[in-house]
């Protein structure tokens, strides 16, 4: 899993310095950077049908080399029982094939089958290659799209960004920050709480805590801290008031309602007797 994630930091370092430096007369040392992830996979069986043979083959080796005086060459313990064979293949399942499946949204990633013989898996390999090329961005269009981060990498900095923001608002912001808990306490937690089973919630408030950007920012997060979705969208509705008299034009005022969507996990509730 560490290797896993190294690849993923180094994937993401190589796309920055690519962005930094792609202008500059060092840019032709910053190439586009080309990882393709080959996967070559048999089943447990024939798995562990080639290790036992590679262990009697082994086996057989060491005899003649022994004969001749030569150093001996190791075998590997697991090439000599069918059962430590299966357990290897469980380990590499569990260890390695799972982990490297999650590269596959960063990654061209191959997937070979490798029963047959050698030539056979070469020629699967080589044609798996051609035909991925072949789906492969332009230098100019990777460039041109590049600047806009893969949702894995937004992900995997949010919770640390999620964070940052809210010591932040506590400190620096402190007065807006109970401003916008106290709202959420008095105004939206009784609603929440109605809607539990539903696991979603809509309120329509007229509240001037939103007419602070910031305010309706610490309320997205502080709701995203807590394990909930929210969404917070501004309507604007106009009231007629009054009427011009010599123009007939009427007058109206802009009225502003904050529609905020509020969604978290429901709670089941089972019914009689299933």
């Amino acid at each position: 899993m560490v290797q896993v994630e190294c690849l993923k930091h180094l994937f993401a370092r190589l796309n920055e310095l690519r962005q930094e430096f792609r202008h500059s007369p060092e840019g032709i040392r910053f190439p586009k950077p080309h990882f393709h992830i080959l996967v070559l996979f048999v089943d447990e069986n024939e798995s562990v049908r080639r290790q036992l043979k590679r262990g009697s083959e082994a086996v057989a080796l060491s005899e003649r080399t022994k004969a001749d005086g030569a150093p001996v060459p190791e075998i590997r313990k697991t090439d000599l029982s069918a059962e430590a064979a299966r357990n290897r293949y469980r380990v590499f399942k569990e260890r390695t094939y799972e982990p490297l499946q999650s590269l596959r949204d960063i990654f061209h990633y191959h997937f070979i089958n490798a029963h047959g013989s050698l030539p056979e898996v070469q020629a699967r390999i080589i044609k798996e290659l051609q035909y991925q090329s072949s789906l492969e961005l332009s230098e100019e269009t990777y460039d041109l799209i590049s600047p806009i981060p893969l949702s894995s990498q937004i992900v995997q900095h949010a919770r640390q960004d999620l964070v940052r923001r809210l010591d932040d608002y506590a400190e620096r912001h402190a007065v807006t920050f109970r401003r916008v808990i106290d709202l959420i306490q008095d105004k939206f937690l009784p609603i929440i709480r109605s809607h539990a089973i539903s696991g979603q919630a809509h309120v329509n408030t007229e509240t001037p805590v939103f007419d602070d950007s910031l305010a309706i920012a610490m309320f997205i997060d502080i709701f995203s801290e807590r394990g909930f979705h929210a969404v917070v969208d501004l309507h604007r509705i106009e009231i007629p008031e009054s009427v011009e008299p010599i123009s007939g034009r009427i007058l109206t005022r802009v009225k502003k309602v904050w529609r905020v969507s509020i969604r978290f996990e429901g709670s089941e509730i089972r019914r009689g007797g299933s």
